[in-house]
């Protein structure tokens, strides 16, 4: 463990209940960057990367050092940025009865908007010192501080964004195997259907030659990755329709399913990314929208902060233009809710959203339907989530049962 000379730049003068750290992570060191009480400067010191009995040792002695100075022992108090380790030196760090730990989204911090600015891990090390420290005096909005998910609901996400990842490494080996056929004057051939081993050696290139051997040694390789992904991909809907029956029938999961038009791919996404956590009102569901598990201000925004699907004013002056959807949310959320707008349409016609939205598009000639659907998606959103937490019917909706 080594420790950096004092930056005279970062001198501050505070009286503080708490000793403020923030760690700068990276795979082969993390930076520890401290501010102790009534110390004018900030100090550095860096453990090896993932040493957790180290950084444990040196926050100690940050402890110590400031109770030999004040003759009392302060808490620790920890900020990081939300990245790579993910979660578990945050859980590791709370498990320690005198450091309280918080995770940031370092997208929320505001940066010096010069085109050319000086960025290091000191320099990132003191502003989240000092962002932290501002947060705790109750400036909620400086940042937007990360709500972690229990473990349990941390991993029943996994089921889905496994299979959205498999899903689309199938669209890459289907898309490689039709641009070298192409590359022949193949055209028409399907390697998602069943029968696709067979109709590969009835192909002729477009000069009517048989497929060249190493092209079609090729090719049965990319077939063979294509069918492992479509088994990988049947495996996880087996876990994820097996997990579906266990639940009780008043699981966010099990009422979605019963809605005309949710299938269970839909049910799983929404109730594992946005509907897990309880809520207190719908401005809470939509702010946490924003981004995963952020708690931020926008706890007490307004609904139209959800799921990233917010406008982006831009208003200064006599300037005053929309910049289009924010898109700073759960991107899976967010694409999720528009796909289930445009189903919702074609499955709820009766309802009172798809009347609602019919007619805001009358009104506009039809030219508006994409940003309507999103407007629906956001009152789609609030209105499931009334339903799986008070059991309140969307108006208008369609069971699967009847």
């Amino acid at each position: 463990m080594t420790a950096e000379p004092n930056s005279p730049r970062a001198a501050i003068r505070v009286d503080l209940g708490a000793i403020f750290v923030s760690l700068e992570l990276s795979k082969s060191t993390w930076l520890v960057t401290s501010l102790s009480p009534v110390s004018e400067k900030m100090s550095r010191h860096s453990v090896a990367g993932g040493d957790l009995p180290a950084l444990l040792t040196c926050l100690s002695l940050l402890r110590e050092k400031a109770r030999a100075r004040e003759g009392r022992l302060y808490p620790v108090v920890v900020i990081q940025e939300a990245g790579l380790d993910g979660f578990w030196l945050h859980r590791a760090l709370e498990a320690e009865c005198w450091i309280t730990s918080h995770v940031v989204d370092a997208a929320s911090i505001a940066v010096s908007p010069r085109h050319r600015r000086a960025k290091t891990d000191s320099i990132d090390g003191e502003t989240l010192v000092r962002t932290l420290m501002a947060w705790m005096r109750g400036e909620p909005r400086v940042c937007a501080m990360v709500r972690v998910p229990a473990i349990e609901d941390e991993d029943r996400r996994l089921i889905g964004r496994e299979r959205k990842a498999l899903v689309e490494e199938r669209k890459r080996h289907v898309n490689r195997i039709k641009g070298l056929l192409f590359t022949v004057g193949v055209r028409g051939y399907e390697p998602a259907r069943r029968d696709r081993r067979e109709r590969l050696d009835d192909l002729r290139t477009g000069d009517g030659r048989p497929l060249p051997a190493h092209l079609k040694a090729q090719l049965c390789r990319e077939l063979d990755r294509l069918e492992l992904v479509n088994e990988q991909i049947k495996a996880v809907e087996a876990e994820r329709d097996a997990h579906s029956a266990k639940l009780e029938a008043t699981a966010p999961q099990a009422m979605l399913e019963e809605i005309k038009g949710i299938g269970a791919e839909f049910a799983s996404t929404l109730a594992h990314e946005g509907l897990f956590r309880q809520f207190g009102n719908r401005r809470q569901i939509a702010a946490y929208a924003i981004n995963t598990v952020f708690q931020s201000y926008a706890l007490f925004a307004h609904l139209d902060v959800a799921a990233g699907l917010a406008p982006s004013p831009w208003r200064s002056g006599s300037i005053d233009r929309e910049q289009g959807v924010s898109k700073a949310g759960n991107p899976r959320l967010r694409t999720t809710m528009i796909q289930l707008a445009w189903l919702w349409l074609r499955y709820q016609p009766a309802s009172a959203l798809t009347r609602w939205f019919h007619e805001r598009v009358s009104m506009s000639g039809g030219r508006s339907k994409k940003v309507a659907i999103v407007a629906l998606a956001r009152k789609l959103l609030v209105a499931l989530w009334k339903y799986v937490t008070n059991g309140v019917v969307i108006e208008g909706a369609v069971m699967a049962r009847a």
